[in-house]
């Protein structure tokens, strides 16, 4: 069992390789404050079943600070596979940095599992077991919990049909000049996925700007 597992029921971010720690002091800067513990099973609810690739025992809580379109810090949650917490801490870690605005971020069992209704509430969030959206064959990765759909009504993803995913986010696909939450190459956010190992989805054919995955899929 690994450092990672044995610490419970949370850890707190200083803890994971030296990223930021848990909390501000008067005065200081806002802080990530990110804590990682075991994910409840209300907080899976229809995210998750009997069959799905992944069992519920190797899915993490994370619960950290993100910035909002409203310039202010606000909490938020997302539900990870183990293995995804440390690239995906270092990941929001340097969106936090950079004030990176993200509309909200919940886990996906507030919305049902249901990634139509998730992306038209512009909600950030991973672990999901699923179906491609648009793609009903093939297993979507957010059914392993390391994958990551940002802001999806800025960030828009086109199936191969064409269509695109959320509907209302078609002007998004106007990448010029970017748009306040949108994730463009070479920005702070895509730099520490592709320094993660992780792969953005802006750069595929169609693109699915809002997802970033550990392999590519």
């Amino acid at each position: 069992m690994s450092a990672l597992r044995r610490t419970a029921p949370a850890l707190v971010l200083g803890l994971l390789s030296g990223l930021l720690p848990l909390g501000a002091a008067a005065g200081e800067q806002p802080r990530l404050a990110a804590t990682v513990s075991e994910a409840p099973p209300a907080l899976l609810g229809a995210a998750h079943r009997p069959g799905c690739p992944v069992p519920a025992e190797r899915l993490r809580l994370i619960t950290m600070n993100h910035w909002g379109f409203d310039g202010r810090v606000h909490r938020g949650e997302m539900i990870v596979h183990e293995d995804a917490v440390r690239p995906v801490l270092r990941i929001f870690g340097a969106a936090f940095d950079d004030r990176f605005p993200i509309r909200r971020m919940r886990a996906m069992s507030h919305y049902d599992g249901d990634d139509r209704r998730a992306m038209a509430d512009d909600n950030t969030s991973a672990y999901n077991c699923r179906r491609v959206t648009g793609d009903e064959e093939h297993l979507s990765r957010h059914s392993y919990g390391d994958a990551v759909d940002v802001n999806p009504r800025e960030n828009p993803y086109v199936d191969r049909s064409g269509a695109v995913h959320p509907p209302s986010a078609r002007a998004a696909l106007d990448r010029e000049p970017p748009a306040e939450g949108m994730l463009v190459a070479g920005d702070a956010v895509t730099t520490a996925i592709e320094e993660a190992g992780w792969e953005w989805g802006g750069a595929w054919s169609p693109p699915d700007y809002q997802h970033f995955s550990s392999d590519g899929t």
